[in-house]
């Protein structure tokens, strides 16, 4: 008797868990969960932008400074000395005393100098306008100015399998890397409406992006930008499914206790 009774308890509770599987899974569609709908062999022209970022407020930069006399130079080098392992993609923290910190009026602090205007320039032609600065004040002769960005990162959010700030070392990094590193969108993700957000010129530029058919790999979004945000938002079907546990859950508990109940009673008989 309370073999049967078991047996049957357990084909019940496996009948309910594949329905519910089955009602969760019968809408969706497979050209939504799946990138590239329309990627055939042959080759895409790359986009044209130009991907050398621009210094802002906030930024931290390492400043290398090298030249024929290493004592001379030692003093310019002193703040990116605190900078220990810099962190792989995804991974470390950066010492807030590392590099030189691009302050809110836009200036570095750089030593015998004084206040560098940084903001809005390359790091090509802020190298070559320190280089020149050290130049003419007869501070160094044949300097070699070396400049990296510390903080490139970007931060991918929601229906992604690890959501995560991810660190660039190596200051270039396309979205699909990004998504990659976040553990790849999971099968409820909205492909079609990727949200990119990027902060350019003192306000928020906000890019939907398809990734269900190949215009991405010809967009001047493929490459990202030093505090992007990549933003993937859950398909109606993760809604739809959400709502329903979220509603049956509280039934589905109380007949399962119910029926224990029941069993537990007649097996005491």
């Amino acid at each position: 008797m309370k073999t049967g009774l078991t047996t049957t308890h357990n084909s019940t509770l496996l009948l309910l868990i594949l329905s519910c599987l089955l009602t969760l899974g019968a809408c969706v569609n497979r050209r939504e969960v799946t990138n590239f709908n329309d990627l055939t062999d042959g080759s895409i022209p790359s986009s044209t932008i130009n991907l050398e970022p621009i210094v802002t407020k906030g930024d931290i930069l390492s400043i290398t400074v090298t030249s024929p006399n290493p004592e001379a130079t030692e003093m310019f080098n002193a703040p990116n000395l605190s900078v220990s392992g810099m962190s792989t993609a995804g991974a470390g923290n950066i010492s807030p005393s590392a590099g030189y910190l691009v302050n809110q009026d836009g200036y570095i602090q750089f030593p015998a100098l004084g206040n560098i205007m940084a903001t809005g320039l390359s790091k090509q032609k802020l190298k070559e306008q320190i280089t020149k600065m050290l130049v003419d004040n007869k501070l160094l002769v044949d300097p070699i100015v070396t400049i990296r960005y510390l903080n490139f990162r970007v931060t991918v959010l929601g229906e992604v399998a690890r959501p995560t700030v991810v660190a660039v070392p190596n200051e270039k990094i396309t979205i699909l890397e990004a998504l990659g590193l976040a553990g790849d969108m999971t099968i409820y993700a909205k492909r079609n409406n990727v949200l990119l957000i990027r902060e350019e010129k003192g306000s928020k530029l906000i890019k939907r992006i398809n990734f269900t058919n190949n215009d991405i790999f010809s967009s001047p979004y493929y490459y990202l930008k030093s505090n992007d945000i990549v933003y993937v938002e859950p398909n109606k079907q993760r809604v739809a499914s959400t709502s329903r546990l979220t509603q049956i859950l509280p039934i589905l508990i109380s007949g399962l206790s119910f029926t224990a109940i029941i069993i537990d009673r007649v097996i005491n008989r």
